[in-house]
């Protein structure tokens, strides 16, 4: 279902993870619960992933992540602070001691000057404390930004695992 490398790194989250005794969580909205699919393709996952929270709209953020209303006027869905708010969120709300969250304009449309379609915030909160990371990746079209993003935010979950 997956590339083979977005499965190779999945599956080293799974076993890292479950050898570790820390579950995750994820917090998602332009991938639409991608990288939590992507967990769950693993056999064995349920020993690692608590939850995944798919918040694409802006209430979904506050209730399910407690994302502050503030943050979403202040800085936008799309933004540092609320791809922050989030990764804290999902810790807070599940039993998860990692998370991982990503924000971000998928397109076709959506953009501004500001905030062009392929720009993603990631945010990923572990024993490592809480790291951001900003990509932008063009306007490659919805599937491949998507499909990056998921990359990105694995990678983040292993950072934060130490694997």
């Amino acid at each position: 279902m997956f590339p083979q490398d977005i499965q190779r790194l999945a599956q080293q989250i799974v076993a890292t993870s479950t050898a570790r005794g820390l579950m995750l969580a994820t917090a998602e909205s332009c991938t639409g619960g991608l990288v939590a699919a992507a967990l769950t393709a693993v056999p064995g996952s349920s020993a690692a992933l608590d939850r995944g929270f798919v918040t694409y709209s802006n209430e979904a953020k506050q209730q399910m992540l407690e994302v502050p209303e503030d943050t979403l006027i202040t800085h936008g869905a799309v933004s540092e602070p609320t791809a922050r708010a989030m990764a804290q969120g999902a810790v807070a709300r599940s039993r998860a001691a990692v998370s991982v969250a990503v924000t971000g304009i998928a397109g076709p449309g959506g953009g501004s000057a500001e905030k062009p379609v392929g720009l993603v915030h990631f945010a990923a909160q572990g024993p490592g404390g809480l790291i951001h990371r900003r990509e932008t990746f063009g306007d490659l079209g919805r599937d491949a930004v998507r499909l990056a993003a998921l990359g990105v935010a694995l990678e983040m979950l292993a950072d934060r695992l130490g694997s």
